[in-house]
């Protein structure tokens, strides 16, 4: 993929919000829509012949669900694997909690406007690490803790010992929805500090997400709903 070029996938099982999306990115310079699919086992079967850079995927579908979707295609995708968006009708919902935490890199309400759509399109597929931050972070809140447990018992998060002290501090500062620059300005180094220390903490916990990194900083209790930064 090149920053001009962005392949789509979207996944929608109700034709006229997939059509109206189509729409949108077609019409938006350096956007080839490559598929459409109304159900999230077309979605997995699209994502491997199509090989989409973004894949816009709807949560709630008959049969296999967005969620379901995104961890097999995830899971199976050759490198690099698509960045999933999810599309969801309201932001504190509990199956976008689940596909943040199965590797969707982060979320777009239904009613978001065509400049929203692409601007979000625009991010993910050029690597951005998180759309939304602060909106993604009030949902882990809402979630993170009640489900962490339950959701996955027989997978525990994984243990933040591996990480050093300032790895831990710049992780507990994504969990707050800070940006790089934030970050960086907060703990008086540079953005590339920033990144090399997020990289590292992804690569020590198998983490291929900031949205995901967000999820285990709450489900950890290395920052806790309300609480305040470092």
């Amino acid at each position: 993929m090149t920053s001009s070029h962005i392949k789509v996938l979207v996944v929608d099982d109700q034709f006229l919000i997939r059509a109206g999306l189509v729409g949108v990115l077609k019409a938006a310079p350096g956007v080839e829509v490559v598929g459409e699919a109304g159900d999230g086992a077309e979605a997995v079967e699209l994502a491997a012949s199509a090989r989409p850079d973004v894949i816009l995927m709807d949560i709630r579908m008959p049969g296999m669900n967005g969620i379901t979707a995104t961890e097999r295609i995830l899971a199976e995708a050759a490198e690099p694997p698509p960045r999933i968006l999810v599309l969801t009708t309201f932001d504190l919902d509990e199956y976008v909690y689940g596909a943040l935490r199965a590797g969707a890199a982060g979320f777009l309400l239904k009613d978001s406007g065509p400049e929203r759509l692409l601007a979000a399109v625009a991010a993910v597929g050029s690597g951005d690490a998180l759309f939304a931050p602060s909106v993604t972070r009030r949902l882990v809140e809402a979630f993170a803790v009640r489900s962490g447990a339950a959701a996955d018992a027989g997978t525990p998060p994984p243990d933040l010992a591996a990480l050093t002290g300032r790895e831990l501090e710049v992780l507990k500062l994504i969990a707050r929805g800070l940006s790089n620059a934030e970050i960086a300005d907060r703990l008086y180094i540079s953005e590339a500090t920033v990144k090399t220390h997020l990289n590292r903490t992804m690569n020590k916990l198998d983490l291929d997400t900031r949205a995901q990194a967000v999820v285990i900083a709450y489900e950890t209790g290395l920052v806790t709903p309300g609480g305040s930064g470092i």
